[in-house]
Parts: C-alpha cells; sequence; structure tokens
C-alpha cells in the first residue's frame, strides 16, 4: 500500500530552496532582506540631507529692501561719495559696507537709461576676491590695494585680474531721497545679472557656468 501524500507544507508553497519544513523565511532571505534595509536607510541618511542642502534654499530667497542715501543734489554726476549701507542687519557694524555713488552722467553713461539706473551706486567689494576697493578722484578710478584691480568711472575693469566690472546696486527715488536696493551684477557691456561671487566671470560662457544662488533677491519691478 504505498505511503499517504504529505501534505504541502508554507514553505513549499513559497518554493524556498533550503527552507526547513515549516519556516516561512530562509535564513538567507531574512539577511539578504535586512542588509538591503540597512543600505536603504544609510543611503537615506545621505540623500535626504543632501536634498535638503540643495532645495532648502528655494525658500529662503531674500527680500528687497531698500535704504535712503541722502538727497540726489548731494550726488555729483563727475565723481563719486561713499556712503554706507547695511546688508546684514543682524551682525550689527559688522553688517555694514560702504558704497560709492552718484548721479547718471548722460556723456559718460551710455548704456540705456530707465528707472533704476538714474543713480551710479558701486560695490566697493573687487570682482576678483572681494577686497574692499578705494575710489581715486585725481585718476577718476578704482584700485583694488590686493591684487592691483583697476576700474574707470563707470565700474569697468580696466587693469589687472578682476574677470568683470563692479557690481551695482538698483536705485530710486522716494519722498525726496535716493534709496539703494538689490545689487546685480553686468558684464562688460554693462548688462544687468543676478548678483555673482567675486572670481565668477559673466562675458562668453561664463554666466551659464556660474548660475546665481537661489537665496538672492530678486529685481525689483
Amino acid at each position: 500500500m504505498p505511503p499517504p501524500a504529505r501534505r504541502p507544507s508554507r514553505t513549499d508553497d513559497l518554493d524556498m530552496p533550503g527552507a526547513f519544513e515549516g519556516e516561512t523565511v530562509t535564513r538567507r532571505r531574512l539577511v539578504t532582506t535586512g542588509a538591503n534595509v540597512a543600505g536603504a536607510l544609510a543611503a537615506a541618511a545621505i540623500v535626504v540631507p543632501a536634498l535638503g542642502f540643495a532645495l532648502g534654499p528655494l525658500g529662503m530667497r531674500a527680500k528687497v529692501t531698500w535704504q535712503a542715501i541722502g538727497p540726489p543734489d548731494a550726488l555729483p554726476d563727475d565723481t563719486f561719495v561713499a556712503r554706507t549701507i547695511t546688508f546684514a542687519p543682524d551682525l550689527g557694524s559688522l553688517g555694514k559696507t560702504t558704497v560709492f555713488a552718484r548721479r547718471r552722467n548722460r556723456r559718460l553713461d551710455t548704456e540705456p537709461a530707465d528707472r533704476w539706473n538714474q543713480f551710479i551706486v558701486l560695490t566697493s567689494r573687487c570682482s576678483h576676491v572681494g577686497c574692499p576697493v578705494g575710489f581715486y578722484d585725481a585718476a577718476g578710478s578704482f584700485i583694488c590695494p590686493c591684487h592691483g584691480g583697476v576700474y574707470d568711472l563707470r565700474g569697468r575693469r580696466t587693469g589687472g585680474p578682476p574677470p568683470r566690472p563692479l557690481d551695482r546696486f538698483y536705485t530710486r527715488v522716494r519722498r525726496g531721497l535716493v534709496e539703494v536696493g538689490p545689487r546685480y551684477s553686468v558684464d562688460s557691456a554693462l548688462h544687468r545679472f543676478s548678483p555673482r561671487d567675486p572670481g565668477e566671470p559673466l562675458d562668453g560662457i561664463g554666466k551659464y557656468l556660474y548660475p546665481p544662488r537661489p537665496t538672492t533677491a530678486p529685481a525689483p519691478h
């Protein structure tokens, strides 16, 4: 008389080689699953913070702020005067910087005029590595003492290693005072771009190689 047929176990149904009768998962599968889970957790520990670092600034874009630097009549059109503005209010005196301002000069400033450039306000930071530049009225030039960068009355580089002109600021007149707004960068033809860091050129493919930071304040409208 043939032996009675063995009842199929759950292990047989799952077709797990190497499993003993009554087991629902093999030791090999348990170890493999645990290793995969541990690997996924390790990858998430690296990827999630990296994504947060990359995407976090998208929601932290700086607001457009305006600061008064005096009445229009106090600014000449043939030379610059120094003014002080605040770029980081939380840093106290360390959050202040010097800018150089003058009225637009029709004979000198040949780029198209609009409501934002009736006054020319230039940064005091060299576009090479960010050293402070000084304006020398007798020479009609800005000179950086660090590496010999030289700029003319329009802020364009005339000598030394700077890769682009001095950065500028949007300006406007409100309640009888000249106000300075967001900073922007320019190429050698003085076309406007979102502000770039020192050492980043904007001519040629430079504007594509060095995209703007997502946290910079947008251009005023």
